[in-house]
C-alpha cells in the first residue's frame, strides 16, 4: 500500500474508532439529570407549593375513616362498596376507608375500596354505597371543628348514625359539636398524594394558574442547564404529564403552559450542548397510582384499551413535535408502570406499538422502556423483542423504599451496590438486547447521621458501578428541598464527587483532532 492510502487509512480507522467509542448519538453514554418537580409536580419535592390550599390536609386521594362519637363505632361500606352504609365496626380497616374527591374546599364525594361512591337515597335519605360516577348527589359538604365534623349532602338534613346502626340524612336541626349522632370524628389515614391534581383541584383554577406559572417560570432556567454543561452533565430527563398535548387549555383541573415551558428546555439544551430526554411520567388514567402520575386517589387505571389509545397519542404528539429536533435523545414512553395492576402484555403490546409510533417521525431517537416497579425483573423487557433499532430498557435503583434497606449501615449500602447491582448490569449487558439506563438513582439512603465522607463514598460507588450501563444514568434529581436528593446542592458542597469533562459530551473537538493528526501523516515530508 503506498505511503498516501496507508495515511488515508490509518486516518479512517481513527476516526472510526473514535465514533465508535461515542455510542450513544455523540455522547460517551448519558450523564443524565432529571428535572422531576417541573412540569410533573412532587410535592416532596418543594412542599411550599401547597401551603396556601384551604384545608390542605383534604386534598383528593386524603384517605379518611368516619367514626360515630355517641355510638363509638366507625362507618363501613360493607365488602368495600356495593349496597348500605353500616355504622358497626369497632376497628377501622379496609372497608371503613374512604378516599376523598374534593369538590371545593369544604365539598367532598367519598370513594369506597371497592370504587363505588356513597350516595343518599332520594326515596328515605339512606346512605348507600353504590354510586359508579359521582354527581351532586354523592357530593358532600363536611364541617370541621378540630378532630370532629358534621357531614351533610347538598340536599336534604345532615347525616346521622341510626341506633341500629344505619347512615341516614334526616337530621334537620344544625348539630352542635357535643355528643350527638350527628357528630363523627373525622380520622386522616393518610394524605400522601401532593400531585398535579391535588395542587391544581386544590388551589382551584384561578390561584393554581398563578401558583404554577411562577414555579415553571423559576424552578428551572437557562441558568440551570449552563450548570449541568460546566459541570459535565449532558443530558436532561424531562418528565410531563399527559395534558401537555392539550395544552394552551388542558382538561380540568390541570394547568395549562408545561409544552411552552419544554419547548424552553428544548432551546436551552440546544443552546448549552444538551441533549433531552422527554419522559411520559404522567399517563393518563395513572399507570402506579402515585403523585407523580397525577393520579386523584390512588388508583390505577391506565391499563384499559380507552387510556393505553390516549397515551399513544400522546407520544404521536411529542415525537411529532420533537422528532426532528436536533436536541432530542430519546423518548420514554411510561415513567414506572406498577407491576402489581399493570399486566405484562398489556405493557409489551403498547410498547411495541409506541415505539412504532417514534419510528414514524424519528429513524434515530431512543425509545425507552421503563421497567415495571414491585415485584418485577427487567430482564422481562429484554425478552419481550420490543423493537429492532435504538431501544433502551430503563431501570430506576434506589438503596430506599424497601424494609431490606432500612437497617443497613453505610458499609453494607456501598457492599449491595457492588455485589448485587454491578452483576445485574453485567447480565443485562451479556444478554446483547437493548440499552440500559440507570434512568433514576440518587445519593441518599436510610442511614441516620451519615458523614460527608460516607455521602462521598456511596456517591463513587454508584457512580463506578452505574458507569457500565450501556446507555448511561440520570440522576434524580436536579432540584429538592431535601438536600442529598438535590444534585445542585450535592455538587456545590461536595457530597457527590463527580468530575465531568465537557469535552466528553460530543466527540467532535476528538474527531477534529483525528482530522489534524490524519493530515499530518497524509503530507509530511518521507
Amino acid at each position: 500500500m503506498g505511503g498516501l492510502g496507508l495515511s488515508g487509512f490509518v486516518l479512517f480507522s481513527w476516526v472510526l474508532f473514535l465514533c465508535c467509542i461515542f455510542s450513544v448519538d455523540g455522547l460517551s453514554k448519558v450523564r443524565g439529570v432529571n428535572l422531576g418537580g417541573w412540569l410533573v409536580i412532587e410535592g416532596w419535592i418543594k412542599p411550599s407549593l401547597f401551603d396556601g390550599i384551604p384545608n390542605g390536609d383534604m386534598l383528593d386521594g386524603t384517605q379518611v375513616q368516619i367514626r360515630s362519637v355517641v355510638l363509638n363505632k366507625y362507618v363501613s361500606a360493607a365488602n368495600g362498596g356495593g349496597s348500605n352504609v353500616t355504622v358497626d365496626r369497632d376497628v377501622a380497616s379496609t372497608w371503613e376507608t374512604f378516599r376523598l374527591w374534593r369538590v371545593s374546599d369544604n365539598e367532598f364525594q367519598l370513594r369506597c375500596l371497592g370504587g363505588q361512591f356513597l350516595t343518599v337515597n332520594s326515596e328515605d335519605g339512606l346512605i348507600l354505597a353504590t354510586a359508579k360516577h359521582p354527581l351532586s348527589t354523592e357530593t358532600f359538604f363536611i364541617e370541621r371543628n378540630a378532630g370532629r365534623v358534621h357531614i351533610r349532602p347538598l340536599n336534604g338534613g345532615y347525616v346521622q348514625a341510626t341506633n341500629d346502626h344505619l347512615l341516614i340524612s334526616t337530621y334537620q336541626f344544625q348539630p352542635g359539636w357535643d355528643n350527638n349522632l350527628a357528630t363523627f370524628e373525622l380520622v386522616i389515614v393518610a394524605n400522601n398524594l401532593h400531585g398535579d391534581y391535588q395542587l391544581a383541584n386544590g388551589y382551584g383554577s384561578e390561584k393554581a394558574k398563578m401558583v404554577l406559572e411562577e414555579h415553571r417560570r423559576s424552578f428551572i432556567t437557562a441558568n440551570d442547564f449552563d450548570f449541568l454543561s460546566r459541570h459535565g452533565i449532558n443530558t436532561v430527563r424531562i418528565p410531563v404529564g399527559w395534558w401537555i398535548t392539550q395544552d394552551p387549555y388542558p382538561p380540568s383541573p390541570f394547568v395549562g403552559g408545561s409544552l411552552a415551558a419544554l419547548d424552553l428546555a428544548f432551546s436551552w439544551a440546544q443552546s448549552y450542548g444538551l441533549k433531552c430526554i422527554i419522559d411520559l411520567h404522567a399517563a393518563p388514567g395513572s399507570q402506579n397510582g402515585m403523585e407523580h402520575s397525577a393520579s386523584r386517589d390512588g388508583s390505577v387505571d391506565w391499563p384499559s384499551p380507552e387510556y393505553i389509545s390516549q397515551t399513544l397519542e400522546v407520544i404521536d404528539f411529542l415525537a411529532t413535535r420533537y422528532g426532528g429536533h436536533p436536541s432530542l435523545l430519546g423518548i420514554e414512553l411510561l415513567n414506572e408502570p406498577s407491576a402489581a395492576t399493570v399486566p405484562l402484555d398489556v405493557l409489551v403490546s403498547y410498547y411495541m406499538r409506541g415505539y412504532q409510533i417514534v419510528r414514524n417521525h424519528s429513524s434515530t431517537a431512543y425509545v425507552i422502556l421503563c421497567q415495571r416497579i414491585g415485584n418485577a425483573d427487567p430482564i422481562e423487557l429484554f425478552q419481550a423483542g420490543i423493537g429492532l433499532s435504538n431501544v433502551v430498557v430503563d431501570l430506576h435503583y434506589y438503596n430506599l423504599f424497601d424494609p431490606y434497606f432500612a437497617t443497613m449501615n453505610s458499609s453494607q449500602n456501598i457492599e449491595f451496590v457492588y455485589k448485587m447491582r454491578a452483576p445485574q448490569l453485567q447480565d443485562l449487558k451479556a444478554m446483547n438486547g437493548p440499552l440500559v439506563f440507570i434512568g433514576e438513582w440518587v445519593n441518599e439512603w436510610d442511614v441516620q447521621n451519615a458523614s460527608q465522607y460516607e455521602y462521598q463514598k456511596f456517591g463513587s460507588a454508584q457512580l463506578d458501578v452505574y458507569a457500565n450501563a450501556t446507555f448511561g444514568w440520570s440522576y434524580w434529581t436536579l432540584k429538592n428541598d431535601m438536600i442529598h436528593w438535590d444534585f445542585e446542592w450535592n455538587i456545590q458542597n461536595k457530597y457527590l464527587l463527580f468530575s465531568g469533562s465537557s469535552m466528553l459530551k460530543t466527540p467532535s473537538f476528538l474527531l477534529l483532532l483525528a482530522l489534524g493528526w490524519g493530515i499530518h501523516l497524509i503530507i509530511m515530508p518521507r
